[in-house]
């Protein structure tokens, strides 16, 4: 469930930032000046840059936190993951015998076959 959040929150902020960033004014031209494009008008009035300055920073920060704690996590679950054998440690299989893996009887010996001739 955490995996899942972590994974939905980082793609929401990522698709935020990068909107974000495609509607704040262009400081000097920059990309959009090259292609002829009205880089220092801005849609939002001439104190929207600052806000979305600030708004773009904190996203960001929010992000690269969010990014810093999700490889701590998927870090630890795959520790987690290789210290159980293989498999997640919710996932473990419990035998009769109160967490005791059930047995498998012995797999080395081919069972008889009755041959027709």
């Amino acid at each position: 469930m955490i995996a899942f959040l972590l994974k939905f929150f980082l793609f929401v902020l990522a698709v935020f930032l990068i909107l974000l960033v495609l509607i704040q004014r262009g400081k000097g031209g920059g990309l959009a000046g090259a292609f002829g494009g009205l880089g220092g008008q801005s849609a939002f009035g001439t104190k929207a840059g600052d806000l979305f300055t600030r708004i773009t920073i904190g996203v960001a920060a929010v992000w690269i936190v969010l990014c810093v704690f999700s490889v701590y996590y998927f870090r630890l679950q795959g520790e987690l993951i290789k210290q159980s054998g293989g498999a997640a440690p919710t996932e473990q299989a419990e035998g009769p015998a109160g967490g005791q893996p059930a047995s498998t009887p012995d797999s080395g010996t081919p069972a008889s076959q009755d041959s027709g001739s």
